[in-house]
């Protein structure tokens, strides 16, 4: 089913309770109460609210931080931590959540692929901070982004796309605070990747940016990044059976070699995406991965810092969440502070940080 009609056919059943959509690693979930959304849920870091507070200028990385902090000794709610700080208001918070809502949902409609299951009847979570969203509207901007992702894509090529500055770009620093933010990244020669994650934002809001941009002569496509091993990704492994590649994954998971066996796990996912048991044994991986990074002298405390200047680390060719993630390693911030502020997942920040530290380019103090 494409999402469009599943969602019109949630609504037109006036179905109450969860529909699960996974891709990957990532998992999405949408609450619906008669038909009517009310929730959503997401694993993927760039939806939580954090990151959508700090897209729209309501907090900064160092309150993100602090916050942080305080979530994840007292697990309560970072909405209820930062209103009661008085840093955003519950106005605020309300917004960031139907805004992500909507996000969550729309981001679907640009997946190819993907599995899904609903869970008919499931009682809404007592946590759930509800919203109203008629999904007939969701469905009506859904279609209507697909429509302008390709316009987008006709113009920007990949996410690897960077960008030059014409002349009389000064005269748009006039404009919005957004567009001076993606001007001043333009200027710093960020590809599109890394121009959403510095701004904290999606692929599709930034792509709309630098789209106008250009159609606007503000400025100009100027070539694609090279192609790097997507960061945090464990190298490809030869094709072999499922069975056969999560047989090897437990040998390897056996014998504390968690990447190899995550290599082999995110193989057989790609030939079977709704293998439940890879997806557990991929969790199970992951956790056992990130544990033994932190007890291999990375703990959450630790404090990284840069070994090379920044003249040595252009000559560097840098994935753009490596190259995001570097950015932020100043000498005082630890590793779960700088994390916190990531829009990547906690395994993949790991994963990151680790090959840097082996490759020379951050030492930890």
């Amino acid at each position: 089913m494409s999402v469009s009609d599943l969602l019109q056919f949630l609504a037109a059943a006036r179905k109450t309770g969860t529909l699960k959509v996974a891709r990957g690693a990532i998992v999405k979930e949408i609450i619906l109460e008669n038909g009517v959304i009310v929730g959503s849920r997401s694993n993927d870091p760039k939806e939580l609210i954090g990151q959508v507070l700090l897209h729209y200028g309501k907090i900064g990385e160092d309150e993100l931080k602090a916050a942080m902090e305080i979530h994840r000794q007292s697990g309560d709610k970072l909405g209820n931590i930062l209103s009661a700080q008085g840093i955003v208001s519950s106005a605020d918070v309300v917004y960031a959540l139907r805004t992500r809502t909507l996000d969550i949902i729309y981001d679907l409609f640009l997946w190819e692929e993907a599995t899904f299951e609903f869970f008919d009847g499931e009682p809404l979570p007592n946590d759930v901070i509800r919203i109203q969203v008629e999904a007939q509207s969701v469905i009506m901007e859904g279609i209507y982004r697909i429509d302008e992702w390709s316009r987008y894509r006709a113009r920007i090529p990949s996410d690897r796309t960077f960008f030059e500055l014409n002349p009389g770009w000064t005269n748009s620093l006039v404009g919005s605070k957004e567009v001076r933010e993606v001007l001043y990244h333009v200027e710093k020669r960020m590809t599109l990747a890394e121009i959403s994650y510095n701004m904290h934002t999606s692929l599709f809001h930034a792509c709309a940016q630098l789209f106008d941009l250009v159609e606007a002569g503000v400025i100009a496509v100027a070539g694609e990044a090279p192609i790097t091993t997507a960061a945090g990704e464990p190298p490809a492994t030869p094709s072999l059976s499922v069975a056969e590649l999560l047989a090897l994954a437990r040998a390897e998971m056996q014998d504390g070699s968690f990447e190899n066996a995550l290599a082999k796990i995110h193989s057989a996912l790609q030939e079977e995406p709704d293998n439940t048991e890879a997806q557990r044994l991929c969790q199970e991986a992951e956790d056992l991965s990130i544990r033994k990074i932190y007890q291999d002298g990375l703990p959450p405390r630790a404090v990284p810092r840069l070994l090379k200047t920044v003249a040595q680390l252009e000559g560097e060719v840098l994935d753009p969440q490596e190259a995001f993630l570097l950015s932020r390693i100043n000498g005082e911030w630890d590793i779960g502070a700088i994390i916190s502020v990531c829009p990547f997942r906690e395994a993949d920040s790991l994963r990151m940080i680790k090959r840097m530290v082996d490759d020379g380019l951050v030492g930890i103090s």
